[in-house]
């Protein structure tokens, strides 16, 4: 008898506290709905709503500044054939008529990167144990342009390249 009792209590509690919480939660519920009224609700949209505005028109307020007929080049400089970068290495800017308009040396990681005007340009990136290469690129406003180089092992030396073409072209008359 006394077990009987004992599952019965044991029963009701577990029942009671069953069926508080949806009273519970549903008492919140109803505090809240009571306490919201159409007027508050409306506040709150409002506010919200205003509040992204301001954030709308601070981005474009930050875009407007930046100038509009500008990219950026991103050059990532690396070894061929591995991820190495490479350090030391010359990046020129050039226009299609080989004015400069910027010279860039690459950090650490072989990665530079410069501001220019919406154009077409012509990037050389040469050093002095690796083969030189230039690569013709399209800035576009507000746009970023990366360009990964892989430079060759070889020398960019226009002498060292004049002597190789010339020893070159004497074994071939030679037929060496």
């Amino acid at each position: 008898m006394k077990l009987r009792i004992a599952r019965s209590r044991a029963h009701e509690t577990l029942d009671s506290s069953e069926s508080s919480l949806p009273s519970a939660a549903w008492a919140r519920w109803s505090r809240f709905r009571s306490g919201l009224s159409l007027s508050g609700f409306q506040a709150l949209v409002g506010t919200l709503a205003g509040i992204a505005s301001l954030t709308g028109a601070a981005f474009s307020l930050v875009e407007f500044t930046r100038p509009g007929n500008t990219g950026e080049l991103v050059a990532i400089v690396r070894e061929a054939g591995s991820l190495r970068s490479v350090s030391g290495a010359t990046i020129e800017v050039l226009t299609t008529q080989d004015a400069i308009v910027a010279t860039l040396n690459p950090d650490s990681t072989g990665r530079a990167t410069q501001q220019l005007r919406e154009g077409i340009y012509i990037v050389r990136v040469s050093h002095p144990r690796y083969s030189a290469e230039a690569r013709r690129i399209q800035v576009l406003p507000r746009q970023t342009t990366e360009i990964r180089t892989n430079l060759r092992a070889g020398s960019s030396s226009p002498i060292e390249r004049a002597v190789n073409g010339g020893v070159n072209a004497v074994r071939k008359a030679l037929r060496f």
